[in-house]
């Protein structure tokens, strides 16, 4: 009989916001859905732009194994040279050579008698014109199956359609594919054909009372006047945006994923 693997996906940790709350509520939580690997997109979590060593040690400390990142990952240059000597932290592996740090790696998946690998990809709609996605996919996918075809792939991009499209590109040859990168949790996340969990977007752990973490005063101004504005980040409504997935460990593919929002919204008063 088969086993399956629970993997755990935290979504877009903003600033020291959500990161007081992870250390609040990720325990608990843990013991509660008991997953075999966490993995973290961090690339807002040091005042909502980059990370630093000091994030990453915090995350691991709570049982983060993987830490993920996106078009902020390089925005903090200290972080370049502990990028370079870190393997369990990425980030998108589609930059251009000669960048910091790793962009996929593989991992023992504990408890199991395998590995499980990541990637960590980023569109280009709407976003920095770095290297094809896609074609970047497939090399890596190519490297990874070497050692496991147990896959979870975070695509940080902008635009919905490119996140769909990576969706179907990447079915049935990774496990999950979970989207990152605009903040707002989409009600999608379903198995495609051929058994890759899929959603579009899994949403931010941070500040909600905002415009995706950022201070609604501030954001309203730079929509309003046009300009520049300096980044603040909100500090009320605090949740956790996760995915839970469950994969079959000889079949490599998805048998169930949801999204969690921890504390849910309330629809009614």
């Amino acid at each position: 009989m088969s086993k399956e693997a629970k993997i755990f996906f935290i979504s877009d940790i903003v600033g020291e916001t959500g990161l007081s709350l992870l250390e609040t509520i990720l325990p608990s939580l843990l013991d509660k859905y008991k997953p075999d690997f966490v993995i973290a997109n961090a690339e807002n979590s040091h005042e909502g732009r980059g990370l630093n060593q000091d994030i990453v040690r915090r995350l691991y400390d709570l049982g983060v194994n993987v830490i993920t990142g996106g078009n902020h990952s390089f925005d903090k240059w200290k972080i370049f040279g502990y990028m370079k000597s870190d393997s369990n932290l990425l980030r998108p592996l589609n930059y251009p050579k000669g960048n910091a740090g790793y962009g996929y790696g593989i991992y023992d998946l504990p408890g199991f008698d395998k590995k499980i690998g990541v990637l960590n990809i980023q569109g280009r709609t709407f976003m920095p014109q770095i290297d094809d996605p896609f074609s970047t996919a497939d090399w890596s996918l190519a490297k990874i199956k070497e050692e496991t075809d147990l896959i979870f792939v975070d695509f940080h991009a902008e635009a919905t359609a490119e996140k769909v499209a990576m969706g179907w590109h990447l079915d049935g040859d990774v496990s999950v594919m979970v989207g990152t990168h605009t903040h707002i949790p989409t009600n999608d996340a379903r198995i495609l054909p051929q058994g890759t969990g899929y959603i579009t977007d899994a949403g931010m752990t941070g500040p909600f009372d905002s415009v995706i973490g950022m201070n609604k005063k501030t954001a309203l101004n730079r929509f309003k006047l046009g300009t520049p504005q300096r980044y603040v980040i909100a500090k009320k409504d605090n949740r956790m945006c996760a995915v839970l997935a469950s994969v079959d460990t000889e079949k490599n593919k998805c048998t169930s994923i949801e999204s969690i929002i921890y504390p849910e919204f309330q629809n009614k008063k």
